[in-house]
């Protein structure tokens, strides 16, 4: 990844490793979210039931099962486990903690949009571009394997949790959707240098706009029973979410299995591995991470650059990656247990 000038020179390229198991900011390694969606999703549609645009209203649970009422049919059925992988307010969290789900998420103050323009902005390169504006705002620009010629892109915007204002402005365009978010994008980068404009207008002219916030979720519990928390529902962390998240229905999945059905069995234990690994993670201060690297201030920038030049143009990155693994270091990560293939399934 190449951080750019207004002019789209460059100020530092950050490459990557090259290897599996230490990481810089940028990788060669990749999958798609859609894609991973579809690598999930494809083999068991003919296995599960599927149930769209619905939600889970309420649940009562017994000892051999779970009841839920859905929210739209106001139908209730009686199921063995109910997973709850509804996002940062989970309503299952909610319901299971008789708290407002709000109460759990704690805001990193970061919120992106991710969108892919319909035309390449790069002009064929292979590295992806990122250029800061004041005001925490950040526009990225990455390559899309799309042999029509696409760019994926980014719009961050970073706060401090002092600037309340700010806050409130993106929280209620979250809340009001895709049309709101845009409407303050295109507010907000209006005097945004670099390829502002054509972001904007690509922006508009997507068909995939998906925009967050970073949070994490700090949920002192993921399960009570026969009911259970999964993905962000449960554990979110900025920059390994969608690790946490397969890593957890990994667990949960062998747990399950490792304990002959005993649903209530399998669920503490995938809390007992999962959230001492969390709540040790969730220490960390994104916050301050990503003010560093999105700057408010026109000299913030510059210092930040000046920074830039000589951690990445010295070679210092490369040195501590290689220093790093040498020393034993890697990226954080649960330990996995190895659990026993069923009987009679082929792999």
């Amino acid at each position: 990844m190449s951080f750019v000038n207004t002019d789209g020179s460059p100020i530092a390229t950050l490459m990557a490793t090259g290897r599996t198991d230490i990481q810089t900011l940028t990788s060669e390694y990749e999958i798609f979210r859609g894609a991973l969606a579809n690598i999930f999703i494809s083999p068991v549609l003919d296995k599960v039931t599927m149930l769209y645009d619905e939600t889970i209203e309420s649940y009562t649970q017994q000892n051999d099962s779970v009841t839920v009422t859905f929210s739209k049919s106001q139908k209730t059925e009686t199921y063995d486990l109910l997973v709850g992988a509804d996002g940062h307010y989970s309503k299952i969290r909610g319901a299971m903690l008789n708290a407002p789900p709000a109460d759990q998420v704690h805001s990193e103050g970061v919120y992106i949009a991710y969108f892919t323009i319909k035309q390449d902005l790069l002009k064929g390169s292979k590295i992806a571009q990122g250029h800061n504006d004041t005001g925490g705002r950040c526009a990225c620009l990455r390559p899309d394997p799309d042999p029509r010629g696409r760019t994926r892109a980014m719009l961050f915007n970073a706060t401090w949790s002092s600037d309340t204002a700010a806050r409130a402005r993106l929280d209620n365009a979250l809340r009001a959707g895709d049309e709101a978010y845009k409407d303050l994008m295109e507010e907000l980068y209006a005097d945004a240098g670099w390829l502002a404009p054509e972001i904007l207008k690509g922006m508009r002219e997507s068909d995939d706009f998906y925009c967050t916030h970073f949070a994490q979720t700090r949920s002192p519990k993921l399960q009570d029973g026969r009911v259970v928390l999964l993905g962000d529902a449960g554990h979110a962390l900025p920059g390994l979410g969608t690790s946490l998240a397969i890593t957890g229905a990994y667990i949960l999945a062998g747990e399950i299995l490792r304990s002959g059905g005993d649903i209530r069995v399998a669920t503490k234990k995938y809390e007992e591995l999962m959230l001492p690994f969390v709540e040790k993670q969730q220490k960390g201060d994104v916050q301050f991470a990503m003010q560093l690297v999105n700057p408010q201030t026109w000299w913030g920038i510059g210092i930040r650059n000046a920074v830039l030049r000589v951690v990445i143009g010295s070679g210092l990155v490369g040195l501590g990656m290689r220093l790093s693994a040498w020393m034993g270091f890697s990226e954080a990560r649960v330990e996995m247990p190895e659990y026993p293939w069923p009987e009679g399934k082929g792999q």
